[in-house]
C-alpha cells in the first residue's frame, strides 16, 4: 500500500468557517499576536489569553469538518495516509483520519504552565482560571506559541522522507520550521499543491498545482488518484 503524507494549513479549515490567522480579515487583524500567542503575553495577562482561546475553541466545537477533511479521511481506504497539520483544530480526527500529527498544538487540549509534558483533554469549550495540573500549576492552552520550539518537527521530517506521494493543502509554506518540510520530501515522488493562492514552491520537482480551494481541490485530486489505482490493476 502506497504511503501518502499530507501537509495541511489554515486554508483547509477556512471552508469550515474558521478564519485563517494571516488573511486580511483573519484573527491577527482582531487580536495582537504578542498578547495572545507568546509566552510573554501569557505571563502579562493569562486571563486574556484564556479568553481568546476559549472563544476560538467554541468556534471549533460549533463548526464541522468539511468535505476536504472527509475526502482525505476516505483516502485511507486505498492508501497508508498520515496527515501533518499546522492547524490546532480537530477537524481531521472528527472527519475520520486515524494518523494525524499536530505541529502547533491542539485547541482541545491543555497543558501545565510549568510542566509541558503534563497534557490534558479539555471537556467543553472553556479552560478557566484556577484549572490546574496535578502539580498545582495553572493550565494553559496546548498551543505552540511564537518563540516556542515546534517539538514535533523532527518527527514530521522523518515522516515526509518516507512518502510515496506528498500533498500540500491550504498553506503558503511561509512559516518556518514547518515550511522546511518540503526539503525532506524525496525528489522523485509525485507532489501536489492544493491552494488558490500563488506559492513560492513552484520550482519543486514533480509538482502538480491544483489552484483551487480545499474542497474542490481534494475532490479533483481524489479522482486523479482513483484513476491511478484503477490503471495500475487493469491490464
Amino acid at each position: 500500500m502506497k504511503k501518502i503524507v499530507i501537509f495541511t494549513g489554515a486554508g483547509i479549515s477556512e471552508e469550515s468557517g474558521i478564519k485563517t490567522f494571516r488573511a486580511s480579515d483573519g484573527l491577527w487583524e482582531e487580536f495582537n499576536i504578542a498578547r495572545v500567542a507568546t509566552p510573554q503575553g501569557w505571563r502579562e495577562d493569562y486571563k486574556l489569553v484564556l479568553g481568546f482561546y476559549n472563544k476560538l475553541r467554541k468556534k471549533v466545537i460549533d463548526a464541522s469538518p468539511n468535505l476536504a477533511h472527509i475526502g482525505l479521511a476516505q483516502l485511507e481506504k486505498n492508501y497508508d495516509v498520515t496527515i501533518i497539520t499546522q492547524n490546532i483544530d480537530n477537524f481531521h480526527e472528527r472527519a475520520g483520519s486515524t494518523k494525524v500529527l499536530h505541529l502547533h498544538g491542539e485547541i482541545m487540549k491543555s497543558r501545565s504552565s510549568l510542566y509541558p509534558d503534563l497534557i490534558y483533554n479539555i471537556k467543553g469549550s472553556k479552560l478557566k482560571n484556577g484549572d490546574k495540573c496535578e502539580m498545582g500549576f495553572q493550565l494553559r492552552p496546548h498551543i505552540v506559541w511564537f518563540g516556542e520550539k515546534v517539538k514535533n518537527i523532527d518527527i514530521a521530517n522523518e515522516i515526509v522522507s518516507t512518502a510515496d506521494i506528498f500533498i500540500i493543502i491550504g498553506t503558503s509554506l511561509n512559516v518556518y520550521p514547518a515550511a522546511g518540510l518540503i526539503d525532506f520530501v524525496p525528489r522523485e515522488i509525485p507532489k501536489y499543491l492544493i491552494d488558490p493562492n500563488d506559492s513560492n514552491i513552484c520550482e519543486v520537482a514533480n509538482l502538480t498545482i491544483i489552484k483551487e480551494k480545499a474542497i474542490k481541490g481534494v475532490a479533483e485530486l481524489s479522482k486523479s488518484l482513483t484513476k491511478d489505482i484503477v490503471s495500475s490493476i487493469v491490464p
